[in-house]
Parts: structure tokens; sequence; C-alpha cells
């Protein structure tokens, strides 16, 4: 996303070198990973420190925020979700799945692809062509990235109950009673993935492999 704020700390340092090791000893061509968690969790943060160090090894990783794949754009977001009710809007469906498999497609098969990017200072989505040839990895975040068809899936445990604080800063949407109540509805779809995962990253930000 266009304008995105990142706050990037020692943990997700600390993080991404533990996720790299998992990363180079289960690499193969055209390597896509994935990286859930709720809402201020750091998904997007550890997936720009992981694509940093990868880039020292010599490997090229394109980070993809799945937040662009919305079908309603954020301007209209809102009032959608209240005609259509949370239990109901809230969740995988919000998402351009057709959309989010063709790029990925598109990168393994090294072909140039379109996709959406929002911009958030004017809440607009525009389009971002990106030339695939050469790209060694894809690493996408977001919260229900875990959902794509991906090589290693990490699930970031922290819930929004933690990172409040974060939200507050990023500042992509008002905090009041209703978004507390799509972050509750969120909460519920993104633990409901926590099973699929290969990495956690626990509340403390450790990293452990799934038994």
């Amino acid at each position: 996303m266009l304008g995105d704020v990142l706050l990037i700390t020692e943990k997700h340092h600390k993080a991404a070198k533990k996720i790299l090791d998992f990363v180079l000893k289960n690499r193969k061509v055209k390597f896509l990973v994935a990286i859930s968690g709720e809402s201020g969790a750091g998904k997007t943060e550890l997936a720009y420190v992981l694509a940093r160090l990868l880039k020292k090894e010599g490997i090229i990783a394109k980070p993809i925020h799945i937040d662009n794949y919305y079908k309603i754009l954020p301007l209209e977001r809102t009032e959608w979700r209240k005609n259509h009710g949370i239990e109901k809007a809230v969740g995988l469906n919000e998402y351009n799945w057709e959309t989010i498999n063709r790029n990925i497609s598109d990168f393994k098969n090294n072909r140039k692809s379109t996709m959406p990017c929002v911009d958030l200072v004017t809440e607009q989505l525009d389009s971002l062509t990106t030339d695939f040839n050469g790209v060694d990895m894809l690493i996408i975040d977001g919260l229900y990235a875990i959902k794509a068809d991906v090589d290693v899936r990490i699930f970031i445990e922290l819930t929004y109950h933690e990172t409040k604080k974060a939200q507050i800063v990023r500042g992509k949407e008002p905090q009041n009673e209703y978004r507390m109540q799509v972050l509750e509805r969120e909460h519920q779809v993104v633990q409901s993935l926590k099973q699929s995962a290969d990495l956690f990253v626990t509340m403390d930000y450790n990293v452990v492999e799934k038994k």
C-alpha cells in the first residue's frame, strides 16, 4: 500500500533472521511465503525485513500486501460492511482471490503482471505493473495471506488486543466501537487459519516450527 507506515523494531529483525534460516533450508525455485496475523501484529514489517535479508543473500524477494486486493474500495468499505452486516461482510470473501491467484501464477511463470495498489493518502485504487522475470520469491502478507497457495505459511500470534497502540499509530482506520467489532470478526477468521501455519511468531516474537 502506498503511504503505509512501518514500525520496524529489533523484534522484527530477530524474528526475520530465524525465518530466513528456515526459508533458506526449504527454498526452491519461485518460492512463496505468506505471513498472516491480526491488525497491527507486524505482518508488513516482518515481510519487509525478511525481503531485505533475502536480498543480502542474493535472492530477490517481492513483498505483496494482500490488503490491496479488497473488492470494496477504502472509501466505500465501512458503508458496505454496515449494509451487509459484519458477520457476513468481514472475512475471506472481501478479497479478490481470482486476482491474487492470477498474480501468483504470473510470478511462477515469469510473466509481467498488473496488481492493485491502494494509495492510503487518497484512498484510491491504483495499478502496479511488475515483471516477475528475475524475481525469486514472493512474500505475501495480510490477515488471510496463509490461505493462498504458498510454500511456507507464517502466523503471528499477537491479537488485536495486544496491538492497539500499533493500530492507532498507523491510523489506517478510525478506532471506534464499530471498528472494534470489525477487529473482533477479523480475529475470529484469522484464528481459524492458524492450524495451517508452518511457523509461528509468538507473543514475544520468538519463532517456532509447527510440531
